[in-house]
């Protein structure tokens, strides 16, 4: 028997530049395997992963957002980004893709508050 677990990723880092990106969206698809609740929370230079368009060829690597199409094939309908984070790096709402919700610091706290576990990548 299964016990589902509400997960929390809070992803940080950008894009590219590192393997975070893709570790930490394999960890929510894995975890969305197994049949737990995942909540992606993207906040800081972690919004960047959320920009449509990315060219990552131009670095030699692979494109992360890619990945972000795949969520909701995983039970992931709703992925978080923090307000404050998008403001500071003039990041336009319109520019985000649909599964996207918009949230502030104190709405980011209930979730964490509410969750099992909590990951920072």
């Amino acid at each position: 028997m299964s016990v589902s677990k509400i997960i929390t990723l809070l992803i940080r880092q950008p894009p590219y530049g590192s393997s975070s990106a893709k570790a930490a969206l394999d960890m929510a698809l894995s975890a969305a395997v197994f049949e737990q609740q995942v909540q992606l929370i993207f906040v800081d230079d972690g919004v960047f992963q959320l920009l449509p368009d990315q060219a990552p060829q131009a670095i030699l690597a692979k494109n992360t957002s890619a990945a972000l199409t795949a969520l909701p094939l995983y039970g992931i309908d709703t992925i978080y980004a923090d307000d404050t984070s998008l403001a500071q790096r003039n990041i336009d709402r319109d520019a985000l893709p649909a599964l996207v919700r918009r949230i502030n610091q104190q709405e980011i706290s209930r979730l964490i508050h509410d969750s099992d576990v909590v990951l920072t990548l």
